[in-house]
């Protein structure tokens, strides 16, 4: 859409888009990891690896809608998401609005995604740390659909469990609109972004 490979015009980040996630190759392919696969797409799409340590994450930063933004898998695990959030963002002075969370909801099926301006964690404990030590919950974020918890299994064990092959799939195909919605915020155009991709 608006992508573009180049030298970002400002010399500070402006935006911040983070995927939660959890760290370490028994996580990988994960529901509570869709943040992870998410930016991992985003950063594909814009031709950058996400392999630089700093602010507690694997980070790297690139060029959206002519903005300079920091892209972040924290390092921290999931629980304490905010931890490198937070860090990043006093550093560069970024406002809770222009950062961007990518994250897992059970709420919505895979294939699903939800954006929203600000909010509650909604039981979410990478969200629940990022409000609580940044003191705020007007961020953005997008939610990416992992399926409903089965009625006998434990929720953290359902968050850990791996998506199928064909629900990876899907997922992944989210993650490609994703990728257009956090343009799209970043321009200044969330309401379209809403109406375009809500659930």
């Amino acid at each position: 859409m608006f992508f573009k490979k180049k030298e970002p015009l400002s010399t500070s980040v402006e935006y911040i888009v983070v995927g939660l996630g959890n760290t370490g190759t028994k996580y990988e392919g994960t529901r509570h990891n869709a943040g992870f696969i998410t930016v991992d797409c985003l950063a594909e799409k814009l031709g950058v690896k996400i392999d630089r340590i700093k602010y507690k994450s694997l980070v790297t930063t690139c060029t959206i809608a002519d903005k300079k933004v920091l892209l972040m898998k924290p390092s921290t695990y999931m629980n304490n998401s905010g931890l490198a959030v937070t860090e990043a963002m006093n550093f560069y002075k970024i406002p809770p609005e222009k950062v961007i969370v990518i994250f897992d909801d059970i709420s919505l099926d895979v294939g699903k995604m939800r954006i929203r301006r600000k909010g509650s964690d909604g039981g979410h404990n990478g969200i629940k740390n990022i409000i609580y030590l940044s003191g705020s919950d007007q961020f953005p974020r997008i939610k990416m659909g992992v399926g409903h918890k089965p009625e006998k299994w434990d929720l953290a064990d359902w968050v850990l469990s791996h998506f199928t092959e064909q629900e990876y799939k899907t997922l992944t195909e989210t993650a490609e609109k994703a990728c257009t919605a956090a343009e799209l915020m970043i321009s200044g155009q969330t309401d379209k972004a809403m109406n375009l991709f809500n659930a």
